[in-house]
């Protein structure tokens, strides 16, 4: 009997990608105190955020798709960016990462190797550390960014208001 599991692929975000992205940050921005964004994106709202990160440099995105047994089809389950992290030039060499995955895809190991990929692109560029803000609680965040050699620096207490409520966010970071 053949396998139903699927097999995950980490590559280069695409043009292609813009509207299973939206979507899957757009589920972040309803649901969840994980973003402090509060309104839904459209892709074509997203397209400039798409294009700061290109194949190559420091600001890069990393997506995770399933390919279907039958090798048809590929869905994304998730991607993992390095942005810049401050806009000031001595900034230059910090960037802030993050993971978002499809509701659905959580627990299955694909945050794991989004970073692995994120990271080894990243392995040849001039950049000295790697910010990760968390907000609180999110356990899975927090598991996830320590196993990549992320050490807590500080929480914002309070820094962000969603859903009626203040939320705190606790800051990582790594040498790169």
């Amino acid at each position: 009997m053949p396998s139903e599991r699927t097999e995950v692929q980490v590559r280069p975000g695409a043009e292609s990608d813009l509207g299973a992205l939206t979507d899957i940050y757009n589920h972040y921005v309803r649901e969840t105190p994980i973003t402090f964004d509060t309104a839904v994106f459209t892709p074509e709202e997203r397209r400039p955020w798409l294009l700061s990160h290109p194949e190559d440099g420091p600001y890069r995105l990393m997506v995770a798709t399933d390919t279907e047994p039958t090798g048809t089809s590929q869905r994304v389950l998730g991607y993992a960016t390095s942005s810049p992290f401050r806009a000031k030039p001595a900034y230059a060499t910090s960037v802030e990462v993050t993971v978002y995955l499809a509701p659905d895809a959580g627990g299955r190991g694909i945050g794991t190797l989004l970073y692995k990929a994120l990271f080894e692109a990243l392995a040849g560029e001039d950049l000295h550390r790697a910010y990760a803000g968390i907000a609180q609680p999110n356990e899975a965040s927090t598991r996830l960014h320590e196993r990549f050699g992320f050490r807590y620096v500080g929480t914002y207490r309070e820094v962000g208001r969603k859903f009626g409520r203040y939320w705190d966010v606790a800051w990582y970071e790594k040498d790169l």
